[in-house]
């Protein structure tokens, strides 16, 4: 088992539902597998200690960037998981990319920047910040200064980042942002990429799509190898993998109840499955 996949097992950055109890997701669909790749920042803990502080400094654009590099550099000197997946990261991006090449490091509000701060840093790259509504600060790699940016002049960028699936993201900020600034993202590096699509996107957006890990095949043998899921649950994950929708709709069609206990459970789960009942997400109706 690689050093990341393990890292990702231990933190429970990657859950695998119990037999016959998929997970439900934001957009109301469900499957058998959560990820939260922040929590190799070191544990769950630390991961919502960080996101909550960076939600209470969002308003000054200036100030965060700094702010947020103190908290990360602070975690890479003293947690033994986030320091080893940051170096893995940065390894394999100089294995994989001439470095000469890149001129800014970038990364997107919120969790990209558990990443994207502390390469920049150690790659000794100025570090551009997007937020949400596109607006983007630079940095310098040491994050002693920081000023609103508005052009790069064709610079090349790379973008690191925790998380690709099927790289809405990218297609609706990232990428449009650093062109906004007159510059090329060229190159992504995740942590996870789900395999669902996300880098052939980017790679037809001109993007060079790398991850540390994929969310495949390999990846639930090795979960099942290591007695984390059984053979039950092995079977859908890997379904899942093949017609995520198709194995999901089976299961709903095999199992009622599923769906009957959902929309009599708490606020959250009731309004998911609204959403997949209102929304005929399966063609179950």
């Amino acid at each position: 088992m690689s050093k990341i996949m393990s890292y990702l097992f231990n933190t429970n950055a990657i859950r695998f539902c119990e037999e016959n109890k998929p997970f439900w997701y934001t957009s109301g669909k469900i499957g058998p597998y959560f990820i939260n790749t922040h929590f190799v920042y070191g544990s769950e803990e630390d991961a919502s200690k960080l996101l909550s502080f960076i939600d209470e400094s969002l308003s000054d654009k200036l100030t965060l960037p700094e702010k947020v590099f103190q908290k990360v550099l602070k975690q890479y000197e003293e947690n033994e998981i986030y320091h080893n997946v940051i170096d893995e990261m940065k390894n394999y991006i100089v294995e994989n990319i001439n470095v000469d090449e890149v001129d800014y490091i970038s990364g997107g509000e919120r969790r990209d920047w558990f990443f994207s701060n502390m390469l920049a840093y150690l790659l000794n790259k100025p570090h551009i910040s997007i937020y949400k509504d596109l607006s983007t600060v630079v940095s310098d790699s040491k994050f002693e200064t920081t000023s609103p940016i508005t052009d790069i002049n064709g610079k090349k960028v790379l973008h690191i980042a925790d998380l690709v699936t099927v790289a809405s993201s990218y297609l609706r900020a990232w990428i449009p942002a650093i062109r906004n600034l007159g510059g090329t993202m060229c190159w992504s590096c995740v942590v996870v990429d789900r395999m669902q699509g996300g880098k052939e996107k980017m790679e037809a957006e001109g993007v060079k799509s790398l991850s540390l890990v994929n969310v495949d095949n390999t990846l639930f043998e090795t979960a099942y190898k290591n007695g984390i899921i059984n053979e039950n649950q092995l079977d859908m994950l890997k379904n899942f993998f093949k017609n995520p929708d198709e194995t999901m709709k089976q299961f709903l069609i095999n199992h009622p109840e599923f769906l009957e206990n959902a929309l009599k459970s708490d606020e959250k789960t009731v309004k998911r499955a609204k959403l997949l009942v209102d929304g005929n997400l399966y063609g179950l109706m």
